[in-house]
């Protein structure tokens, strides 16, 4: 009876000194300038080191740099998932909406453009060339010089990006209209168009849509 409880003692001892003790794990980035976060907080750059405990739940590493998608991992270790290897490698992929898109300082913003046009004319070609971008013109009123499209969305892995044009009447003497071009993220693929509180602005464009506003300008002189 003394043996039986006495490898009993030793067994929850081994036990404990088993699961009890922290561990380190090594998380590498194939980019040498991620950021590594670990529950939110920035633990390193490149690669870094990540202490867990046994039993402490989940522990989320995410790993972060512009252009790439973010990479989660997430790491357990407690009896029912044992423990989590020493090392991860992660190779992180590149983001689909960086590379269809172009950093842009015209985006979000009101671009005033005079022109020497008739009015008539103007509004022509204001209409031409917004709708060779855009399908659908949700209000169009020539005689208040105000258009407006209707957002289009483009869904990525990771995010959605949607865009409009506003053109407002911005005075007649000289004729001239203010331009807004209207880039928004959100950060998730697939996200519905009426999800307003969802989208952000974006500093940048969708490559289809960089030269609309370039356009303008140079056929409206």
């Amino acid at each position: 009876m003394k043996s039986k409880l006495l490898l009993l003692l030793s067994f929850i001892t081994l036990s404990l000194n088993i699961y009890s003790r922290d561990v380190e794990v090594k998380i590498n980035s194939s980019e040498s300038d991620a950021k590594i976060y670990q529950d939110g907080k920035l633990v390193g750059t490149g690669s870094a080191m990540i202490i867990m405990w046994f039993n402490k739940g989940v522990c989320t590493v995410e790993i972060k740099k512009t252009g790439y998608l973010v990479e989660t991992l997430e790491l357990y270790y407690d009896k029912l998932h044992g423990k989590p290897k020493k090392e991860y490698i992660v190779t992180m992929r590149k983001d689909d909406s960086y590379e269809a898109s172009s950093s842009s300082d015209q985006a979000n913003i009101d671009i005033e453009v005079k022109t020497t046009k008739k009015e008539d004319e103007a509004w022509r070609l204001i209409s031409e060339i917004v709708t060779s971008k855009f399908d659908v013109i949700e209000t169009s009123d020539k005689s208040t010089g105000y258009l407006r499209t209707a957002w289009t969305t483009q869904t990525f892995n990771q995010n959605t990006i949607r865009t409009r044009v506003i053109v407002k009447s911005a005075g007649t003497n000289p004729l001239r209209y203010k331009f807004k071009l209207i880039s928004e993220y959100s950060g998730q693929n697939n996200t519905s168009i009426k999800s307003d509180e969802l989208f952000k602005p974006w500093d940048r464009v969708l490559r289809k849509y960089e030269d609309v506003i370039s356009e303008l300008q140079s056929r409206l002189k």
